[in-house]
């Protein structure tokens, strides 16, 4: 109750301070938005609660995103500035004013928790480059081609150098296969430091499809504008106009996803969602009903809201990442193998039923203190049913930073990078180590 009367002050307080910071008077505003300055004045000093048409109203009016100014926004905010103190080892920090602080001065916790993002991403480059060494299979086919073609070399130069006498025909063909394994050789070699020098570089577009087509995305904030108009360009004319979509697999892919993209928009078009989302929160099974549309709809719409600090994980029937939409503070792998305690595998086993848990992941912030996520997740058959033949099922999980003291399940990102102390899923030891 208390931390619910903290998050409505900050509501009306975030409007005032809007309202005044853009030198807007409050019977101006009150009457824009259709209501009475008195009424307006009493929400502003947290005298009344505010939620659906009139909160989005009013944040059309201040040209902000309703996300920013309902209540509760601030709390991945207040989550990071937490995690920053906890990471720092500050004893000094009013953790405890964390929230009020997010609220009354958005912009300076803005810059601290860009500071933390940036220190954790440097923090988090070896498990990144770690995770790829183990379990990228690009990079194993490649250090196994570079690997078999040394040892073919070597093997067709210890011929010429033991055989004395070799026939001109037959030392030709020993030469031409040195030179055709050496150009092998080289290019295998430039491949492959091309792409360990693509690991730490975030700015720099992906080197497999999957990680091609996340950069695109990640470069319009995991939001299409373009087919959010009916009268917009088409998934197609995107994917044609789209310099970073370069390999014909990526172009295949990202055709996929956005015409997917596209239907969602459709079921759910974007005020109307953004409003729904204002007044209810991001709770996918109240927005499926609402839209009446299925789960996993509700929660990639969810992912793709602009402003939304949401991700999203999906996968296939064999449990292999085919998109993930990362969310700060929360760890995902590289596509590949991930932590099989997430609800997202465990709705496989049990297609069309609903999950929900709270996860943590331990030591990503001080004891106790890690920033806690909500975690939705569904099984759905993928395409139209088929006469005797059984579905194929898609995945999807929805991630969302969620305070409060609930219990929750400790997960990792995969095993390798996990400190999770004693797990039963546990496929290989840790390199970190394992958690208290």
């Amino acid at each position: 109750m208390v931390q619910e009367t903290v998050r409505t002050r900050l509501t009306g307080s975030r409007i005032r301070e809007r309202r005044m910071l853009q030198g807007v008077r409050q019977a101006d505003l009150a009457r824009t938005v259709g209501v009475s300055p008195s009424y307006l004045n009493l929400i502003e000093h947290n005298r009344r609660r505010i939620g659906g048409k009139l909160l989005v109203d009013i944040a059309a009016a201040l040209d902000v995103e309703p996300s920013l100014l309902a209540e509760g926004a601030e709390a991945a905010l207040t989550a990071r500035l937490r995690a920053a103190a906890a990471e720092a080892d500050e004893e000094g920090a009013e953790i405890a004013q964390a929230e009020a602080f997010a609220g009354r001065f958005p912009g300076w916790a803005r810059l601290v928790a860009a500071q933390q993002r940036r220190i954790a991403r440097l923090e988090r480059a070896i498990e990144t480059l770690t995770d790829r060494l183990a379990h990228d299979p690009h990079l194993a086919a490649t250090l196994h081609e570079v690997l078999d073609t040394a040892t073919a070399i070597r093997s067709t130069a210890a011929i010429l150098v033991e055989t004395r006498e070799i026939e001109p025909e037959w030392r030709d063909r020993f030469h031409r296969n040195i030179n055709e394994d050496a150009e092998r050789l080289a290019d295998g070699a430039r491949n492959l430091a091309g792409y360990l020098d693509s690991a730490g570089d975030a700015g720099r577009e992906g080197s497999s499809p999957e990680e091609e087509f996340e950069t695109f995305l990640a470069a319009q904030g995991w939001h299409v504008a373009a087919l959010e108009d009916p009268d917009g360009a088409s998934p197609r004319e995107i994917v044609g106009a789209a310099r970073d979509l370069v390999s014909t697999s990526t172009q295949t892919q990202a055709l996929a996803w956005l015409s997917r993209y596209e239907v969602d928009a459709r079921a759910m078009p974007l005020e109307a969602a953004q409003a729904a989302v204002a007044e209810a929160g991001p709770d996918p099974l109240a927005l499926a009903a609402r839209f009446g549309v299925d789960l996993a709809t509700a929660m990639r719409r969810i992912a793709s809201l602009p402003g939304r600090v949401a991700g999203l994980v999906s996968c296939d029937g064999s449990g292999t990442i085919t998109f993930r939409r990362p969310v700060e503070g929360f760890a995902l792998p590289r596509f590949g193998a991930a932590c099989p305690v997430w609800p997202l595998f465990r709705a496989l086993s049990r297609p069309q039923v609903p999950l929900f848990e709270r996860l943590v992941q331990p030591g990503r912030g001080e004891a106790g203190e890690e920033p806690g996520f909500a975690a939705y997740a569904i099984a759905q058959p993928r395409g139209a049913p088929g006469l005797n033949r059984e579905p194929l099922y898609e995945a999807h999980m929805l991630i969302l930073p969620q305070e409060g003291s609930e219990p929750a399940t400790p997960v990792g990102a995969s095993c390798r990078v996990c400190s999770v102390r004693d797990c039963a899923a546990r496929r290989e030891p840790s390199i970190m180590g394992e958690g208290p």
